[in-house]
């Protein structure tokens, strides 16, 4: 094994290529000569450079016993500050290559993760809000046998919202010749409730006697 420069990513890289066969630096198990590269490398590698960073983890879980690892077959050194090369750097200064990696990595994520929540607002935006409907029928008793209830349903029709849509009706008796108008609706529940309902219906005191909700459904 010969020198690595650690500094550059083409000696992290050629670092990665020699590990892409090998579980070690040297035979088939751990030993000072892998301590000796670990403690070379100053900083968790990229994931990107897969077999070094494979390698680096495992590595990484023996030192508690590093001591009782078997000694190097060859001498090799791995310089802690190497000289530079004028392809290390354009100005001679020195480059954290893993930070560099690190940060261009999560700039990328951080404008990837932004782009799919502007695309899922944006979507969001473009889907029809549900709007809850309900089903009503209502029971609109006149006062005597000679209410008009053609002009009582025409009274009822004429009440208008906004979120109200009258539906069918009919007559229904109720006894002594009296009989009540059953008529159906549907309203949107924020705009309109059966109070609002029940008090525009009976403003029509001359035909209307009470209103009651015959039944009530949500659609």
């Amino acid at each position: 094994m010969g020198l690595i420069n650690k500094r550059t990513q083409v000696g992290l890289k050629a670092l990665s290529d020699f590990l892409s066969d090998k579980s070690y630096i040297e035979g088939f198990v751990a030993s000072q000569a892998d301590m000796t590269v670990f403690d070379a490398i100053p900083y968790p590698p990229s994931p990107t450079l897969c077999h070094l960073w494979r390698w680096y983890n495992h590595i990484k879980s023996f030192q508690t016993e590093r001591a009782h690892l078997p000694s190097a077959k060859n001498q090799f050194v791995l310089p802690a500050t190497p000289p530079a090369t004028p392809n290390d750097a354009s100005d001679g200064e020195d480059i954290d290559l893993f930070g560099s990696d690190d940060e261009a990595e999560s700039a990328e994520a951080a404008r990837i993760k932004e782009q799919r929540l502007a695309e899922y607002a944006a979507k969001k935006s473009k889907k029809p809000a549900l709007v809850a409907k309900s089903s009503i029928l209502l029971d609109v008793k006149p006062w005597d046998d000679e209410t008009d209830m053609g002009k009582l349903e025409e009274c009822v029709r004429s009440v208008s919202m906004d979120g109200l849509l009258w539906g069918q009706s009919k007559l229904v008796p109720v006894g002594y010749g009296i009989k009540k108008l059953q008529i159906g609706c549907v309203v949107e529940d924020d705009k309109v409730g059966t109070d609002l309902l029940e008090e525009a219906i009976t403003a029509f005191e001359e035909y209307v006697q009470s209103v009651d909700v015959a039944a009530f459904n949500k659609i």
